[in-house]
């Protein structure tokens, strides 16, 4: 059995105020903030590896957690914005066995949440979506067999 934290990565301020292109879009003072008490909220947690959106917001997300562990910090456009849930499954079956952390964005953690609601993971009314926040999930032989929500914090 394994552990599979996926992570929506955490505020990067309003998209709409950002000029330039949005993968280069950073974290902002609470963003940061996020990550490092996220780094903190998984610290008992065994992680192997982590895995990233390449998007800058999503790097940083994980870049405390990798750094406390000594972890580099992997990036796929499997996690990218759009890339779907069929990609992010798929990476799931490759982690198999390797407890890991994976970053992305918050349309991909939507189609995830339906996911785990159809499967019966999650309560219909319980899936949380929040920039920052992560869902640990426990996965036995390729499939998921638990989901628990940890939301974000900044302290």
């Amino acid at each position: 059995m394994a552990v599979l934290v996926i992570i929506r990565h955490a505020d990067a301020g309003r998209r709409d105020r950002w000029q330039g292109n949005d993968r280069l879009r950073p974290l902002g003072k609470k963003g940061r903030r996020q990550a490092e008490a996220l780094a903190r909220t998984l610290a008992d947690v065994d992680l192997r590896r982590i895995l990233s959106s390449p998007y800058l917001r999503c790097v940083q997300t994980v870049e405390p957690l990798a750094e406390g562990r000594g972890l580099p910090v992997e990036t796929t456009e499997d996690l990218a914005e759009g890339a779907g849930l069929t990609r992010v499954l798929r990476l799931f079956k490759e982690l198999t066995g390797t407890p890991s952390a994976l970053c992305t964005h918050g349309d991909v953690m939507a189609e995830l949440g339906d996911f785990l609601i159809e499967r019966g993971l999650v309560q219909p009314d319980g899936f949380r979506n929040e920039k920052g926040g992560a869902w640990l999930l426990q996965e036995k032989n390729g499939e998921l067999t638990s989901a628990r929500y940890l939301p974000p914090r900044e302290a």
